[in-house]
């Protein structure tokens, strides 16, 4: 039986699986981070959606990826301000050539996350 990491490899050598790994890794690398911020300060669904003025079900299709709208920059900005963090928005140019994705990330000395993509 395959570990997650060799599947995960061995689906990543097929093409059409490695573009479509592309196109939606960013975006769930960036509710990874939300999971991970919410789960460092102990915090229920349900609580940051108290903190911010939605819904638990709010808070829960935002963390999924699979609601019908993208959440706007001013709720994932709150959602942010709840966890005690800052959401930074920047724009990266992409150099010319293939990189590879390992999905893993970095913490900076200020305490945010990076990813990296090799």
């Amino acid at each position: 039986m395959l570990t997650h990491k060799q599947l995960r490899a061995h689906a990543l050598n097929r093409p059409e699986v490695a573009a479509e790994f592309e196109k939606q890794f960013e975006e769930f690398a960036l509710l990874d981070e939300f999971l991970r911020a919410r789960s460092e300060q102990g915090l229920t669904q349900a609580e940051v959606a108290e903190r911010i003025g939605t819904t638990q079900s709010a808070v829960a299709r935002m963390e999924s990826g699979r609601g019908k709208h993208s959440p706007s920059l001013a709720t994932l900005s709150r959602y942010a301000e709840a966890l005690g963090c800052k959401l930074e928005v920047r724009l990266v140019r992409v150099r010319a050539g293939k990189r590879k994705l390992t999905g893993q990330s970095t913490r900076t000395p200020s305490g945010t996350r990076t990813l990296r993509a090799r």
